[in-house]
């Protein structure tokens, strides 16, 4: 093995990476494929199993009262679909959650048989629509917000003549239709009925009645007319008091973050939890003006706490692989599209919450008893009230915003920084200075993907927490892999003394045009990750106001490591050829095990790699040393590797030593 180590990292040269370049192309390939191809449920067997279930928590009331029935018509219906619940259930996607899925639908019917109380059968439909959801995820909201005079205008097109102009059940059609049309204007029933519910039945119809699908239409259509019908039985008169109430409570603001939740939401539910004033106010004001949610940058925590709920359900229910994908959802869907500004704000506090996240994690991956799962639950939610404190205000302050522009720009672009200076010095003292274009083909040509990057995210399709993981999480395991064989190939050439004219002429030979786009390829990965992260913190910070501020961040950041770059390029040039070796490659093993860990937590925070928390290990992000398992045997396994090749450097310099006396 000795003699292995020796001939490989004494003698290796760039071009014998060229393996290795071949395998970074393959990884990237693969990592563009994972992001551009999300895997999907049967949405409209999801979709119209949910509206089913949601109609039925609604309408059962109306069917069986005190254990009698009171309708045969609506009786014989709430049978009916829940049969159809049952059916659609089994159409979907084989997933460890479906089989729980199927005994609460047989549950619900079994409930539904017994003529059971209305109350019992309301909870049973809304419990095994959210845990539909959860399991098989399907847009809950528009994109952006609806247009509403669209909307009325689609209403009296398509809709009036049946549910009348102003939604009172009672247009020229109705009289002939059995069962008669819904009353959009009954307040009772409308407190019942989310957005999303409405929408669903604006897109499919309901069988058995006259609904008919306006699938037709596009989406953009179907959720403005699902808006505009979801508002007409609260009051005008009400918008008013609903937009004081908005403006001056933050902690509303926190409730309801963006559209999702208000289209997932009913009315009754805010009733429950704000009063029947405060909720039909604030109903009607943000059924009339959702274009207040677009513009709101809280992000997602009230999602991170439903998911959490249902994390801890499923595992108390013993279902420990849906709760390990509902934790890891409450992470990537919920916290991670605040992590930027919040950071930006408190980082210490997001930092708590990240490892609380991994502890929770951890805990259900081991099973651990439920009592320790519910008290890391309560430990997030304590968190998540920090977190909506701290972000629930108007906007960032000039300072927050500064520091925040600032802060992320030295700290990702110092760690990139170091490794393009290291190559640019390597190639001026081998004297080729014809191989620079390369590396600054591939740092420039990574700004230029972070642009597009920008513009993705921002116009296009978004980027999620699960893709921006995985881009970490594989570019830094990459850059390591590149990293940890190029530093032990420069801690080789430090030792050769007597190789001065190896170095500079057989070295500078050795650099071919292969050789180059390998330059050219490990510029773009190191920079393209640095860039990646801060392209998305920025486009959250953009976001908080004070656009002057972070702007002045920015242009402090990018001239001191101007400045930094300048020094290190003087520095290095006065340096002797086998101290610069040395000491470069010292850099690039630190580097090499930074990001090691680094790329290890990406994949743990997209649950590629599971979570096994050791305490007593310091959590230091910026030498990427995490308190798991995973992460901290990654950093020693590139340490022992890095040892055992300056070990073998060493070995292989002291015999060619001793060879020449």
């Amino acid at each position: 093995m000795t003699a292995n180590l020796r001939t490989r990292y004494a003698l290796v040269s760039l071009p014998d990476i060229r393996a290795l370049l071949r395998a970074s192309s393959f990884i990237l390939l693969v990592l563009m494929m994972l992001q551009a191809t999300p895997v999907r449920a049967d949405s409209a067997a999801v979709q119209t199993s949910w509206r089913l279930l949601d109609y039925i928590a609604v309408d059962y009331a109306g069917a069986v009262a005190g254990g009698k029935v009171i309708s045969d018509a609506e009786y014989a219906e709430m049978v009916e679909f829940a049969g159809e619940v049952e059916k659609r259930l089994a159409t979907l996607p084989q997933t460890s959650t479906k089989a729980g899925l199927s005994r609460r639908a047989a549950v619900l019917r079994n409930t539904i048989a017994g003529k059971a109380d209305p109350a019992t059968v309301a909870v049973q439909s809304r419990d095994l629509a959210k845990a539909l959801l959860a399991a098989y995820p399907v847009p809950l909201a528009p994109s952006s917000p609806p247009d509403l005079a669209r909307g009325a205008a689609l209403y009296a097109q398509n809709c009036a003549s049946c549910h009348g102009a102003t939604g009172d059940g009672k247009g020229p059609s109705a009289a002939g239709l059995d069962p008669l049309p819904i009353a959009f204007t009954d307040a009772e029933r409308a407190d019942q009925r989310s957005l999303f519910g409405l929408y669903q039945v604006v897109t499919q119809g309901l069988e058995g009645t006259s609904m008919a699908s306006f699938g037709e239409l596009s989406n953009d259509d179907r959720w403005a007319l699902a808006f505009y019908v979801g508002g007409l039985a609260y009051p005008a008169s009400s918008v008013t008091d609903g937009t004081k109430l908005w403006r001056a409570d933050a902690g509303l603001r926190a409730k309801l973050p963006d559209l999702a939740a208000i289209a997932a939401v009913t009315p009754a539910a805010l009733s429950a939890e704000l009063g029947a004033d405060k909720a039909t106010a604030l109903t009607a004001f943000l059924r009339r003006h959702p274009e207040a949610l677009a513009a709101e940058p809280q992000g997602s925590l009230s999602l991170a706490r439903e998911r959490l709920d249902a994390s801890l359900q499923a595992y108390t229910a013993g279902d420990r692989k849906a709760a390990t994908d509902l934790a890891l959802s409450a992470y990537l869907d919920g916290f991670e599209p605040v992590e930027p500004v919040l950071a930006s704000r408190d980082t210490a506090l997001m930092v708590r919450i990240e490892g609380a996240m991994a502890e929770l994690r951890s805990a259900i991956g081991k099973g651990r008893p439920v009592a320790e799962v519910q008290a890391a639950v309560a430990t997030l939610d304590g968190l998540f009230a920090e977190a909506e404190a701290v972000l629930a205000s108007e906007q960032a302050s000039n300072m927050s915003s500064f520091l925040g522009a600032f802060g992320v720009l030295l700290r990702e672009g110092l760690e990139a920084l170091l490794i393009v200076i290291a190559m640019i010095a390597f190639l001026r003292k081998a004297e080729r200075p014809e191989v620079l274009r390369y590396i600054h083909g591939g740092w420039i040509a990574a700004l230029v993907a972070g642009v597009l990057t920008w513009v993705v995210a921002t116009y296009v399709i978004g980027i999620s927490g699960a893709s921006r993981e995985l881009t970490e999480g594989f570019g830094s395991l990459l850059a390591a892999i590149i990293l940890l064989s190029v530093g032990i190939w420069m801690h080789g050439k430090s030792n050769a003394d007597a190789w001065q004219r190896y170095i500079r002429d057989k070295m500078a030979r050795a650099l071919s045009r292969r050789s180059a786009w390998f330059l050219f390829l490990l510029a773009f990965v190191v920079v393209y990750r640095e860039v990646f992260e801060t392209i998305l913190f920025y486009a959250a910070l953009w976001t908080q106001g004070n656009g002057g501020a972070m702007l002045a961040g920015t242009a402090v950041a990018a001239v001191l490591l101007v400045l930094l770059a300048g020094i290190m390029l003087r520095y290095s040039a006065k340096l002797p050829i086998t101290q610069f070796f040395s000491w470069s490659s010292i850099l690039i093993a630190i580097l090499a095990v930074v990001l090691a860990g680094k790329g290890i937590a990406g994949l743990q925070e997209a649950g590629v790699l599971g979570v096994d928390i050791w305490h007593g290990i310091p959590r230091i992000p910026l030498l990427g040393l995490f308190p798991t398992r995973q992460g901290v045997v990654a950093q020693l396994a590139v340490l022992a590797i890095l040892s055992a090749g300056f070990w073998a450097n060493h070995r292989t310099a002291a015999r060619r030593f001793s060879q020449a006396q």
